[in-house]
């Protein structure tokens, strides 16, 4: 999952959580994720890994991984995970499930069979599942999931509309919440390998700034790192336009510097050039 070291450990609970409920359905009780980092020379590591219990009290860790493309060697792979899990957690009882979002059809077997070898995994063929059944769901939890499913002939930047405008109708105002979501939502994205810009997709909505929570404006990817690296001159750019705007609607200096991620500094500037 190509975003995982950037995201915070909490969304990928709830991604976990969330694909467990409607897609395995398998409901958790609870779930606390797992360091998934393995001491190998190549440095592999599981997609999703967590100890969980389910309602009747019964505990097991549940690993997910979240395949783009068939590999003849998938199987071989999901067994170094489980000997790799088990080593670590040696007695625990271990679930694993594969989740198959490329645009061909699987063709990935989900076992292993030789005469010194019974080993098999769930493997679960996304094409099998309809997006409308997800994104017609009144849950934000199940909507964003909509995502990982067949798409049928829709354009998928039609879909990532539609899930957008669906969040924002159920979260309402709660913009910690929605940052959450859309979070998951880019997540997913890059797993489909599909570009998500949120600014981008709100902008074509039609969503006024101030209508905005917060938080979206400064989800600017490439802000975090540019005050780092030196800011992208056209990410500083909008980061300008964008401060402006809210000076006039009478934001504090906190909030600006939060949303924006700019200098209190530069703040003071842009106010004396006005």
């Amino acid at each position: 999952m190509g975003q995982k070291d950037i995201i915070s450990k909490q969304i990928f609970k709830r991604i976990l959580v969330d694909v467990a409920t409607y897609i395995f359905n398998l409901p958790l009780a609870a779930a606390e994720l797992i360091e998934t980092e393995q001491q190998r020379q190549e440095d592999r590591r599981a997609d999703l890994l967590a100890r969980v219990s389910d309602h009747s009290g019964k505990t097991f860790i549940l690993h997910i991984e979240i395949q783009n493309q068939n590999q003849k060697d998938m199987p071989d792979r999901m067994l170094r995970y489980l000997t790799d899990i088990r080593l670590c957690h040696p007695g625990e009882e271990v679930c694993q499930y594969l989740l198959y979002i490329g645009k061909s059809a699987l063709a990935m077997p989900s076992h292993i069979q030789t005469p010194q070898l019974h080993y098999r995994y769930t493997a679960i063929d996304m094409h099998e599942m309809d997006y409308r059944f997800f994104i017609n769901q009144n849950s934000p939890d199940a909507i964003v999931l909509a995502l990982l499913c067949d798409l049928q002939d829709t354009d998928a930047k039609t879909v990532i509309h539609d899930i957008i405008t669906k969040l924002i109708a159920l979260t309402q105002d709660d913009s910690k919440r929605l940052r959450e979501y859309l979070s998951m939502l880019e997540i997913l994205a890059s797993n489909r390998n599909i570009h998500l810009d949120i600014q981008q997709e709100f902008a074509m909505l039609q969503i006024e700034i101030e209508k905005l929570p917060s938080f979206i404006l400064g989800q600017k990817k490439g802000i975090e790192r540019g005050i780092d690296m030196g800011m992208d001159m056209g990410e500083r750019n909008r980061a300008i336009m964008v401060a402006k705007q809210l000076i006039q609607r009478n934001f504090s200096v906190t909030e600006i510097v939060e949303i924006t991620g700019l200098d209190a500094s530069e703040l003071s500037f842009i106010d004396e050039e006005r």
